[in-house]
């Protein structure tokens, strides 16, 4: 093996990538811009409630792929939890992801699972070919509950009107005709009993792993005979040169109190009057701990401008239009492989950060010990 190998980000990409890669044998350099590692993942004790804070928004581990949960449980003790969601709508409470109880509950009836999918089939239009957001939620659901539960939550969460969203966003939520009220349905669930931030330090607590935190690299300071893993963002390598991909950023509001403010860890708002689009009660992720206060964050989403994080790749139909451009640049670099959501633009899970890491390190490994190329993209953003 020859020549340095630099990792850019300390969030699940790089960590595993850089766990992978030294328990091979090649040491590899982690460069991180912040001052934690594990990226927007990033969980710390809150000072005041004792209470384990999810800083950057809440994240639940939740997998089919059994190799990356195996994968997880090495490096940290995962406790079993099965998320629930509510919704605030209308001044009503009501259970999501839609099922059963949030139809019968909106409508006022007690209709049976067979009876339930009948009546909604009434309600919705029936669109063959929906070719947007409201016209996927119509063919779905039909109008009633789509403005109680996705109109407004939906130009909140993205700052457009829904008809402006592809079909493909609503596709992914689970419509139920029975009273399962998880969010998600893997088998593999829970969080790591001491947060990500506690996975990621133990991930790339290894001797052939060296980690500089607080640290902007710059591309162009890369040895020429270095080979650099870039999991920022795909525009900011190349310095905005083609202009800022799209990405909304999240606005949090916190509060400490005491006891127990909303009984749930996550009420969302449907309402469009609401500004924010969701409460976190972030005590209730940890059920297994006991905590006389707690802590709160009102969530509120808005376009992600020069200096914010960004969390949510837009991907409308300008911003899929400069990734090609994006995509046509990397293409010609040398000594660099873009990996991660930010760096191939993609809203992606954790579980599929993870897998797709562990996949590229296999390939570089391969490449490296042949005298290959190693890949420009871990996954093609396009």
């Amino acid at each position: 093996m020859t020549g340095p190998v630099l990792i850019i980000g300390a969030g699940l990409s790089g960590a595993v990538l850089a766990r992978q890669l030294a328990d091979a044998g090649q040491p590899v350099t982690v460069v991180e811009a912040r001052n934690h590692v594990a990226g927007n993942c990033h969980t710390a004790r809150d000072a005041e409630t004792g209470v384990l804070h999810h800083v950057y928004g809440p994240h639940i581990f939740h997998t089919a792929d059994t190799g990356v949960w195996d994968y997880v449980n090495r490096f940290a003790r995962f406790m079993e939890y099965r998320h629930r969601v509510l919704t605030t709508s209308g001044g009503r409470v009501f259970s999501m992801p839609m099922n059963l109880l949030t139809i019968n509950q909106f409508f006022g009836r007690t209709m049976s699972p067979a009876q339930a999918q009948a009546f909604i089939a009434t309600q919705a239009s029936g669109q063959p070919d929906p070719q947007n957001f409201e016209e996927q939620a119509l063919a779905m659901i039909g109008p009633d509950l789509y403005a109680a539960f996705f109109e407004g939550y939906t130009t909140k969460q993205w700052g457009v009107d829904p008809t402006a969203l592809p079909a493909s966003i609503l596709k992914r939520l689970p419509l139920r005709f029975s009273y399962d009220d998880s969010y998600f349905a893997h088998p593999h669930q829970g969080i790591p009993r001491d947060g990500y931030t506690a996975m990621v330090t133990a991930m790339l607590d290894h001797p052939d792993i060296t980690l500089v935190l607080e640290t902007h690299f710059d591309p162009a300071s890369a040895p020429a005979d270095a080979h650099v893993f870039w999991s920022g963002a795909l525009d900011g390598y190349f310095g905005h040169s083609l202009g800022r991909l799209g990405y909304r950023t999240l606005d949090f509001a916190h509060q400490r109190l005491s006891g127990d403010y909303q009984g749930c860890p996550v009420m969302n708002y449907a309402d469009i009057d609401v500004p924010h689009t969701r409460i976190t009660e972030y005590k209730h992720f940890a059920p297994w701990e006991d905590h006389a206060k707690t802590l709160i964050s009102f969530e509120t989403a808005r376009d992600c401008a020069e200096g914010d994080i960004p969390y949510y790749p837009i991907r409308l139909v300008e911003e899929k239009a400069m990734l090609a451009q994006y995509v046509d640049l990397a293409a010609g670099t040398s000594g660099v492989t873009f990996t991660g959501r930010l760096a191939t633009y993609r809203y992606i899970d954790m579980d599929v950060c993870i897998r797709e890491a562990l996949d590229l390190a296999e390939v570089f490994l391969r490449a490296r010990a042949v005298g290959a190329k190693p890949p420009v993209f871990s996954h093609a953003p396009l």
